[in-house]
């Protein structure tokens, strides 16, 4: 008797060419993706504006030294912690800080992208995993703007595939100090502390909670007025800040009203993709993987799910946000009906290509409308991937009286469930 599974050509195709990405780069592809992220690296140390961003977190950590508070500056936003992470950066001279600086924020970004492959269990030495990190490096432009700036959010980039990582092998409690750490020295990642809420891991919990928790009492008893963070700093941050951030803020929040949408409406409107975004990513953490898969696809898919939300309303949302979750996703594509093999994700991503010359509308100081394009078509796509329930594969298999079936799997494409319907 013959049992038939639906299975479509695309998706056949699809794992043909995902094979063949799994096999073994090329040396010449090992050595143009390491020359890729050199000359970003080096071009960035050459540049008069390097480092803006970093600059506002070593100034604070300056400030404390000198025994001022840090939060005299408006423009400084992290948790007392981060003064602490700071404070080596503050003891370096800037020339050496020009260097090591573009060089670390590649680097935390390549670690995010290796532990979101290990999270799939591709081969960090395939043709998948080489031209994916050379390909971000040349082509992606938020991840070149956050060279430049040297912002924090390569942090979180690269401790969020981390922690899923451990959490994936069961190690919960260190994926919270990873995750602790991270919001140490920038608390973007607090929104993923609700995975740990839906897993009920509350000793990973509890470790993701007390790292910031301690580092900041200890950072504020160091320094004079602490309680500014919460007179002066938190007030600024909720309001967006101000005009300084406005042109670069892609939250709906901010951009709508710059189309002559009302606040209020704006305001709605993102509260309410929020709100769905969060209730999908729930939605998403109830529906196990197929049997055979683990949980990688469930917790990177939920995990993205959440941060995703949390943009459509954080104030500012910011291009290179999207690091923290792209990786996780782009390496998601070694599962057949994964957000990347769908081509309207990749058009999600075309408005954040290097090197198109847009139009003047959407360039320099009114960018924010096409990161803001793509951070919404992004979070309603994979809303609508977690959303969907799982198709039915046809293939022909045997049953009883027929050979017992021993095909290898690789970790990467795992068998389909055994979902079938009979002929």
């Amino acid at each position: 008797m013959r049992i038939w599974r639906t299975r479509s050509a695309r998706a056949v195709t699809g794992d043909r060419v995902v094979g063949w990405l799994l096999g073994p780069a090329p040396r010449s592809w090992r050595a143009v993706a390491l020359v890729v992220l050199l000359a970003v690296s080096v071009s960035t140390s050459l540049r008069e504006n390097w480092g803006s961003d970093n600059a506002f977190v070593v100034k604070a950590a300056d400030a404390l030294l000198q025994g001022v508070s840090p939060y005299e500056d408006k423009r400084f936003l992290y948790l007392p912690s981060a003064v602490l992470m700071a404070v080596p950066e503050a003891l370096l001279p800037t020339p050496v800080l020009r260097w090591l600086l573009p060089a670390g924020i590649s680097g935390l970004v390549g670690l995010g992208w290796w532990a979101s492959l290990r999270l799939f269990a591709v081969p960090p030495r395939s043709r998948f995993a080489v031209g994916g990190l050379g390909l971000l490096g040349l082509a992606y432009k938020p991840y070149l703007n956050l060279v430049l700036i040297g912002n924090w959010t390569a942090i979180s980039a690269a401790a969020l595939p981390v922690a899923l990582l451990l959490a994936h092998r069961r190690s919960w409690a260190a994926a919270g100090l990873v995750l602790g750490v991270a919001i140490a020295c920038k608390p973007m990642l607090v929104p993923a502390g609700l995975l740990f809420v839906l897993a009920r891991r509350w000793r990973g919990l509890a470790v993701a909670a007390a790292v910031p928790v301690g580092l900041s009492l200890a950072g504020a008893l160091l320094m004079p007025s602490p309680s500014l963070f919460f007179t002066r700093t938190l007030p600024f941050l909720f309001q967006g800040q101000d005009g300084y951030a406005l042109p670069w803020d892609a939250s709906p929040v901010a951009v709508l009203p710059r189309l002559g949408v009302p606040q209020p409406v704006a305001v709605a409107v993102a509260a309410t993709g929020a709100v769905a975004g969060l209730w999908a990513a729930w939605r998403r953490w109830r529906r196990p993987d197929p049997p055979g898969e683990g949980d990688a696809l469930r917790l990177a898919e939920t995990a993205c799910m959440v941060m995703l939300a949390v943009f459509l309303v954080s104030r500012p949302s910011f291009d290179h946000y999207l690091l923290v979750v792209l990786p996780l996703l782009l390496a998601s594509g070694v599962r057949e009906g994964s957000l990347p093999r769908s081509g309207w994700f990749w058009a999600a991503l075309l408005p954040q290509a290097a090197g198109i010359p847009w139009p003047s509308e959407f360039a320099h100081k009114r960018r924010a409308f096409r990161d803001c394009l793509t951070l919404c078509v992004l979070a309603g796509l994979l809303g609508r991937r977690v959303l969907r329930s799982g198709r039915v594969i046809l293939e022909p298999v045997t049953t009883a009286g027929s050979p017992p079936r021993t095909e290898p799997e690789c970790a990467a494409t795992p068998a389909e469930p055994a979902s079938r319907t009979a002929f």
